[in-house]
């Protein structure tokens, strides 16, 4: 996946005559599924990924799909899409971060994931298993989405759970005048070296948009 990412920098350079430093250059809109089991804990997160457009047009034609750029992909070309983002290197940790009473918790790599293509953007989801399924009762449990390099930038623009009727999902946004300040000041240590896109600092946490699940309160 990150190969996928790093072949965008070039392109999102020359579409942009923003300095290489201005970050993100990728934008989706995230959506996060609680699933719970029957015995009423948590097994895993079903998330969904919904890609800007320009991302999404640049992938569909690198492989030339839709030669006549109506928006609409095949069920054959589909297939060849299914899995795009899942190539994740050992060292990627997906992106989506979970945890319980500020205790992180280790999530799974992805599987049973899926595509689709409308209105021009990219749709994948995948599911994520907790390696022990968790128990809610020892408070709110938190998912978030955010890239550490800040190269990807995430909306969580939907949260729900399954499984449970008792649960209550809140939507927290960061303090983004706190965080471009982060930026701010680790951007000012590079002095404008271009060759930082490389090692961009890993402001991404500042940014977390996260998900609150709370249950039986």
């Amino acid at each position: 996946m990150r190969a996928v990412w790093a072949g965008m920098a070039v392109l999102a350079a020359l579409a942009s005559p923003a300095p290489v430093l201005a970050h993100p250059h990728i934008f989706i809109d995230a959506a996060l599924e609680v699933v719970f089991a029957a015995d009423g804990r948590a097994e895993g997160v079903r998330v969904s990924w919904t890609y800007d457009e320009f991302f999404s047009l640049t992938l569909v034609a690198e492989r030339g799909l839709d030669p006549d750029f109506d928006g609409v992909l095949t069920p054959e070309e589909l297939v060849q899409m299914n899995g795009f983002d899942m190539g994740w290197q050992p060292e990627f940790q997906g992106d989506t971060y979970a945890l319980l009473d500020a205790s992180p918790l280790a999530l799974s790599r992805p599987m049973d994931w899926t595509v689709a293509y409308e209105g021009g953007k990219l749709i994948s989801t995948h599911f994520r298993r907790f390696d022990t399924p968790v128990d809610l009762g020892a408070g709110p449990l938190l998912v978030q989405s955010y890239d550490p390099g800040f190269y990807t930038a995430y909306s969580v623009a939907d949260a729900t759970v399954t499984g449970r009727n008792d649960c209550t999902v809140d939507i927290y946004e960061p303090d983004r005048e706190a965080a471009d300040q982060i930026l701010h000041e680790a951007l000012a240590e590079f002095a404008g070296d271009e060759a930082a896109e490389a090692d961009f600092p890993a402001v991404g946490a500042a940014y977390a948009e996260e998900a609150r699940v709370s249950c039986g309160g």
